[in-house]
């Protein structure tokens, strides 16, 4: 199989790394961290001007029609220099109104997206459960509208969002619902997760919302399945801006008379963490191949299965390597490491907070068993 980027994704990759290597300093995220809504709006608004927040999303509505691949490309970047804006929550949930929303829904959010002006996020999780059995509760009114009821948990920055991607439970089965964050029922409670940003308790009393898709269809499944894919770009980037710091640090830091890189033990674990990158970076390609043959594929169950073992491969190494890399980076830095001054710990609090989204290396792991079966 060819993991070579066409000249398309390396041209992506190459203007998302300009972007944010510009745009995304260590002062200027420390500056970011000190203000209300923890989002870097300037950044937000230079990545629609570049045209790389609509890189993903059809011509017609705006976008570049790049598809996953793109977006992947482009949150890798961001995980490289941990830029504070919300995109991996919001580009899965463009990619989810492109995919299965009404044409009326596409016309409406698409274009405001990928100019910048408006964005969604997502509210998968719940203290309850499994991400793919909401416990959230999704009713018909007799007009034929939607109502939701339930509460969902760390929503990804919210303010600043227009509107919520919720997932709930109807009849028919699971689905995936547009919630406006101003609408009646809506109530919100902010509060700082590992990683910096804010996340909410978004709690749902009788909350008017629209069908995104069939409930009971795949539109769900879907989303979790990119939303895994899309956190695993992320954590490869984290890791690879890790190994950089690791990499400068220990060349220029001596100790007995030589620098720190050219100790064996200190060589083993960096060695331990060119692995894991590797095996994270081989991972998110696969499950990126797989997504381009579902795409093609339709509702091939056979390839439906793939894309879902390929997802849930990748999320191993986000949740279980991704963190052993930060983790190792920090440890290599030593005192320096625990210096708030110093950029490393950012990298591992993303690292950490990345490797517990939708469940643990342990959950993901028994998700992975369950899938096997089917291959």
């Amino acid at each position: 199989m060819d993991f070579n980027l066409d000249e398309d994704l390396a041209t992506v990759a190459e203007l998302a790394n300009t972007v944010f290597a510009g745009k995304a300093s260590t002062d200027r995220v420390r500056e970011i961290e000190t203000i209300q809504t923890r989002v870097d709006e300037e950044l937000w608004g230079s990545l629609a001007e570049t045209g790389l927040l609509g890189i993903a999303l059809p011509e017609e509505h705006g976008g570049a029609g790049m598809g996953p691949w793109a977006l992947a490309l482009l949150l890798e970047e961001q995980g490289r220099t941990v830029a504070p804006v919300p995109l991996w929550a919001a580009g899965v949930a463009a990619l989810a109104i492109a995919e299965h929303g009404t044409e009326e829904q596409r016309k409406r959010l698409l274009p405001g997206f990928c100019e910048g002006a408006e964005r969604l996020t997502l509210a998968l999780e719940e203290y309850v459960g499994e991400p793919d059995a909401p416990e959230c509760a999704a009713a018909r009114d007799a007009d034929g509208s939607w109502r939701l009821t339930g509460t969902k948990a760390v929503v990804p920055s919210v303010q600043g969002a227009a509107g919520v991607l919720v997932s709930a439970t109807t009849p028919e089965g699971p689905g995936l619902f547009l919630v406006p964050l101003d609408g009646a029922g809506v109530t919100t409670e902010l509060s700082a997760v590992t990683s910096h940003d804010l996340a909410a308790e978004l709690r749902l009393d009788g909350a008017v919302a629209e069908a995104v898709g069939t409930p009971g269809g795949t539109a769900l499944a879907d989303v979790l399945r990119l939303t895994r894919v899309a956190l695993a770009a992320v954590q490869l980037g984290v890791a690879q801006g890790a190994m950089h710091l690791a990499a400068s640090y220990l060349s220029e830091r001596e100790q007995f008379g030589r620098p720190l890189g050219t100790f064996q033990a200190v060589q083993h674990q960096l060695a331990d963490c060119w692995i894991d990158v590797d095996a994270m970076r081989v991972t998110l390609w696969q499950a990126l191949s797989d997504l381009g043959d579902l795409a093609e594929g339709g509702d091939d169950t056979g390839v439906r299965a793939a894309a879902d073992r390929s997802a849930m491969v990748a999320t191993w190494w986000r949740t279980q390597a991704g963190l052993d890399v930060v983790h190792r980076v920090q440890h290599l830095h030593g005192g320096i490491g625990v210096d708030v001054d110093y950029p490393v710990h950012r990298f591992f609090l993303w690292g950490k907070q990345l490797s517990t989204t939708l469940g643990g290396a342990g959950a993901a792991l028994a998700d992975l068993g369950a899938l096997l079966p089917t291959r």
